[in-house]
């Protein structure tokens, strides 16, 4: 087998159409998600991607090289700081204000409320982080928030239709690792304390493709939540919140709206990544 580094040698071609050793590199790379967590041996990448361990362990030497992978003490890599600048660059080419229309466009089809585009938080570890939001002419204040608390401090993912439908998405050890924290203080009274029924709530998520939280993050107020997915990775969560008063439930056409806004969202973000294949 050529390795990374060889320009020169002709790479056998699959029948998926791209060449032989550059889909077993992919197939590294997607066992490090798939696999969750960190830092992986070559032995348990080689299981996961269905690849022999001396493979595995070329594709890991020469990539290290090429700066796709790091070496962590003695066998064990991660995914490299090459990995994560094509995605910020991927994501940096999505059309401007696009994504804020959209929310523009939720919030007049269902006749207001805080529509809330969360993402998964940079730092800080597993947290969601409000990133845009669409208001109208409402006053955050009137609500007893400011645009601070809402927009840079990171939430639980174990509260809130926003943060349960991003960890609904998420590998089995983060979801573990959520769980294993306290409700947020200060979490409205409908807050899932039980880990068994938080687990089935993700269950129903990934069937239908939204949550509803009844005053869940802040007591009178009811929300539905929407997955953003790049390619198969969640990447954020679309959220409409109302007072109770006005929904006591999310009716069916808001759920679908929030839905549709939240899928146009998720194209929006496939459209770089599919450009540099």
């Amino acid at each position: 087998m050529h390795s990374l580094g060889d320009p020169t040698a002709a790479p056998p071609t699959s029948r998926s159409g791209g060449s032989g050793h550059a889909e077993r590199v992919f197939r590294v790379q997607r066992a490090f998600t798939n696999l969750g967590g960190d830092i992986h041996g070559p032995g348990e990448l080689a299981r996961e991607s269905g690849l022999d361990d001396s493979a595995v362990f070329r594709i890991l030497q020469s990539g290290v090289y090429q700066g796709v992978f790091e070496r962590v003490g003695r066998g064990r890599y991660r995914l490299g700081r090459s990995t994560a600048h094509l995605a910020i660059h991927a994501l940096a080419h999505v059309p401007d204000n696009a994504s804020h229309e959209i929310l523009e466009e939720l919030h007049d089809a269902t006749r207001g409320g805080l529509v809330m585009l969360y993402l998964l938080a940079p730092f800080g570890g597993a947290k969601r982080q409000c990133v845009d939001m669409a208001v109208g002419d409402s006053d955050l204040s009137e609500y007893g928030l400011t645009p601070r608390e809402v927009l840079c401090v990171t939430r639980s993912l174990r509260t809130g239709a926003s943060g349960r439908t991003i960890l609904a998405y998420l590998p089995e050890p983060i979801q573990q690792r959520v769980l294993a924290e306290p409700v947020p203080e200060g979490a409205g009274p409908g807050a899932i304390h039980d880990n068994e029924t938080l687990l089935a709530s993700l269950a129903d998520i990934r069937d239908q493709g939204y949550a509803i939280g009844l005053q869940e993050c802040m007591a009178g107020w009811n929300s539905c939540a929407a997955p953003i997915m790049w390619h198969d990775s969640i990447i954020g969560a679309l959220l409409l919140l109302k007072p109770a008063a006005v929904m006591p439930e999310p009716p069916s056409s808001t759920i679908e709206a929030t839905k549709a806004a939240a899928a146009r969202l998720s194209r929006i973000s496939s459209v770089p990544w599919a450009t540099m294949r």
